[in-house]
């Protein structure tokens, strides 16, 4: 084989690298910055400052908007994914956390934990379409995939809210275990999961009657059930598997997402927050926030491939093609 070969197939070979990795960007709450870390490789490259103390961090439907929560400053700011360039910033109420995009790209809609409320705001204008009283310090949120149906969890009320997409209204409200943190719908959105961590336990829910279909128990050996806490849920589209972070536990747990049984706890950082996967749901990243690092996990080996360190207190992650 002649040099000019060679030379053309390590350029196709990097191409097909190039083509392949994707950059999730991480929300630093000590550090008031987002981190950019090159996936599935785990290479670290760079930061840049968004504001104080940023949470909730998510894409638009076409990865050219990065949204994030930036929690001290009142307000959702909008960067260009690729230059970092602020491009606006949303009408989100006080103390923005979490927040989901609207499958359609037609709004985002934040949960506001100082007001009990949830705020609507239309991704077009930036401006506020409607704010909706929930209960006592709203966490998760959620939209269905068909765009139907919003979920909303209130920490200390203990309940899941249904909000009908079309007249933002409350339609129903259903109780569940303490401190429900995180939601997520199933693909075909006909459940809903939601973690509840001071109980440890993760409750799947009917989306038509709104009712409890099963409850998840979670035993590690050699951790106490204080440790296990559950937070950020992933599942993935065929509905085959579920993850859920575990908190203080260290831990992800992998679920059979029909049957609901358990069936592995992965090792990763300390103090696993949120979960992403990538696009091709070939691999999964945790936000550790007392490690300092997110953990890579090959889910195919259900093994963690990798620990990068991406600066402090690492909370929220989403990843781009």
């Amino acid at each position: 084989m002649n040099v000019r070969v060679i030379s053309m197939v390590i350029l196709i070979a990097s191409e097909q690298r190039a083509a392949l990795a994707e950059t999730a960007f991480v929300s630093l709450e000590k550090d008031h910055a987002v981190a950019m870390v090159q996936l599935p490789e785990g290479k670290l490259e760079g930061t840049f400052k968004v504001g104080q103390r940023p949470r909730g961090i998510a894409l638009s439907p076409d990865h050219q908007s990065l949204f994030v929560a930036v929690s001290d400053d009142d307000v959702i700011k909008v960067f260009d994914a690729k230059t970092h360039q602020v491009k606006g910033q949303l009408a989100s109420g006080k103390d923005p956390e979490t927040f989901v995009v609207d499958p359609l790209g037609e709004w985002l809609i934040a949960s506001n934990e100082n007001d009990n409320q949830i705020t609507v705001i239309d991704l077009k204008t930036f401006k506020k379409v409607k704010s909706i009283p929930v209960g006592i310090e709203p966490e998760g949120i959620a939209i269905s995939s068909d765009g139907a149906l919003i979920a909303s969890t209130s920490e200390t009320t203990n309940m899941v809210h249904w909000i009908d997409r079309k007249s933002l209204s409350i339609l129903d409200n259903t109780l569940v275990d303490p401190r429900p943190r995180a939601c997520a719908f199933t693909e075909d959105h006909q459940e809903l999961w939601v973690s509840s961590e001071m109980a440890g336990t993760v409750t799947v829910l009917d989306t038509t009657t709104h009712q409890m279909i099963t409850k998840i128990h979670f035993k590690i050996p050699g951790v106490t059930m204080e440790k296990i806490q559950p937070v950020g849920i992933q599942i993935d589209q065929k509905r085959q598997r579920a993850y859920v972070a575990l908190g203080p536990s260290n831990r992800v747990a992998v679920i059979d997402a029909k049957t609901y049984q358990v069936l592995d706890y992965l090792l990763v950082g300390q103090r696993v927050w949120q979960l992403a996967f990538t696009p091709d749901q070939r691999f999964l990243s945790t936000t550790n926030g007392i490690s300092n690092d997110i953990s890579i996990i090959d889910l195919e080996k259900r093994k963690v491939t990798k620990s990068v360190a991406v600066g402090q207190s690492p909370w929220g992650i989403a990843i781009a093609p």
